[in-house]
Formats: structure tokens, sequence, C-alpha cells
């Protein structure tokens, strides 16, 4: 009988064992065995690494792990991976899986999940997936273009090569340096002649004060004119005029007969004649008209 307990005790820790052995490749490998998941298909033409307990992600969250691949020997369809994914998941149609790897090149599957509130991907059917190569894959892709470059680059280094070993180079070097001292000089040149600008502003400033001071006078001396005078006798003037220029264009008056009857002129020009006869024959025979004798008598 104790015989008989020693062996049951043996085989209950063995059992024991066994199942903590199997829960534990569980858990290591990312599987839970008491959790309630449904198994779906994945179709990829190349799964890239990915193998069983890698972890399925939606959104940043994981959902589900990888149960087994599936690859057919014969080449004739293309691999199918086992996932197990939460059961509370709901996977729309039109959804897609993608394989992503990262620098350290951990394998992952990446649930990219389609807007269709309507219709779901049932436990058991396939979804079709593919692979992102990564910021891995960028830079291979990117290698054909740097290898292009690259010729170029090695002109380039020995176009640069080849003007760092030219002495005209070291010249110009020189040339700036000395502009950037004469820049230096004539800076100094420009504050002295801002500081004696400086300096001459207030008196400019005084100036300009009493400019506007008597521009201010001007303004109140014009403000200060009866414009309202000055401009009824302007008026007055105006009408002065006027009136004379009627008057000498009318046959009133002397200046207008003078001006407007052809007659009178005719009359002054007549006596003016007249009057230079006279002062000639007066010139020529004084004795005609005044009469000086001694004895008394008289010229004929």
């Amino acid at each position: 009988m104790k015989a008989f307990n020693k062996e049951v005790k043996i085989a209950l820790v063995a059992i024991v064992g066994v199942i903590i052995l199997f829960f534990g490749m569980n858990f290591l490998k990312g599987l839970n065995i008491f959790s309630s998941t449904d198994d779906y298909y994945i179709q990829f033409h190349d799964i890239s690494g990915l193998s069983a307990s890698s972890p399925i992600y939606a959104d940043g969250y994981k959902v589900g792990t990888v149960k087994s691949v599936i690859y057919d020997y014969s080449g004739k369809e293309d691999p199918r991976v086992v996932v197990g994914i939460d059961r509370d998941m709901r996977i729309p149609i039109g959804s897609t899986a993608v394989i992503e790897s990262d620098m350290m090149g951990n394998v992952k599957v990446n649930l990219l999940l389609a807007n269709n509130p309507r219709e779901r991907v049932m436990p058991g059917e396939t979804i079709l997936g593919d692979v992102d190569a990564g910021a891995l894959g960028k830079a291979a892709q990117m290698l054909p273009a740097i290898e292009n470059m690259l010729p170029k680059l090695d002109s380039i280094l020995s176009s640069l090569n080849t003007l760092l070993a030219d002495p005209a180079l070291a010249q110009s070097l020189h040339n700036v340096q000395t502009v950037t001292e004469n820049l230096t000089v004539s800076s100094a040149q420009l504050n002295t002649l801002m500081k004696t600008l400086n300096k001459g502003v207030p008196t400019m400033m005084a100036k300009a004060d009493g400019v506007l001071d008597n521009t201010n006078r001007l303004t109140s001396n014009l403000a200060d004119l009866d414009l309202a005078t000055t401009k009824q006798q302007v008026d007055q003037t105006i009408a002065n005029v006027k009136l004379l220029t009627d008057r000498l264009n009318s046959n009133e008056g002397t200046l207008g007969k003078l001006m407007n009857d052809p007659t009178m002129y005719n009359n002054m020009n007549s006596t003016m004649r007249s009057a230079d006869s006279l002062l000639i024959d007066l010139r020529q025979h004084p004795k005609r008209y005044v009469h000086f004798s001694v004895f008394g008598k008289k010229d004929k």
C-alpha cells in the first residue's frame, strides 16, 4: 500500500510537471490556453520570417498570435498562416494583414481594418496579407539610387580637391580678408560720422522748431485777416474799373467822345496842326508878333 502511494505521488508529480511545462512553453510562445480565440487564415506570398507565437496587432493593440504556418511544398499555393484572434475582435470584410519588421529583426502582423461596419470576416475564413519591408526595405530600395550617385560624388570630390589646390583660391581668401578689413575701417568712419550728425541734431531740431514757429505765426496772421472785407473791396474795385470801361466805350464824357467820336479827334488834330504852324511862323518871323522900337517906328 505504501509502495502504491509512493508510485501514485510520483505519477501525480510527473503529470503536474508536464502540465506546467506545457503551459510554460505556450506562455513563452505568447499563447494563452485559457483565452477565448477564433482561428483565421492569412495568406501571404512571402511570410518574411513569420513564425508561430508572432504577435498580431490592430491599431497598435495586440489582439492575437500566430498559431502555425502552413507551407505548400508543391508551390501551387501561397503560404497560409493560422492565427488566433480574440473572439471579441470584429474584422470587417476588406481588411488586410501586413507583415512588419523593426530594426531589431522582430516580426509582427498588423491588421489593417477596413471601414465596413455591416459585413465581417467569419472565423475560419482567409484574410489577404502582404509584406511591409519597413525602414530596411526602404533602405534597400534606395541602394540602386545611391550606387548611381557614387560616381557623381567621386567626380564632385575630385573637382573640390582641384579647387582647393588652386592658388587662386588662397588669393581670393586673402582678398576677402582685405575687403573685410576695409569694411571694418569704413564702419568705424561711419560710426564717427553718425556721432557728428547726432551732435548736430539738437541744433537742427532747434532750427526746425523756429521754422515751425514762423509757420504757425504766418498761419495765425492769415487766420486773423478779414477775408470778407478784403473780398468786398476787391469786388468794389472791379466794379469801378468796369464802370470806367463802360464810360470809355460810350459817347458820354470827354474821353468817351475822344475815343469814339472821330470829329472831335479831327478837330483836335487840326488845332494841333494850326498851333504847330503858328509856332513855326513865330519862330521864323518873330517881328510880326512882337514890336520893339526905340524911336517908335513901325517895321512894315
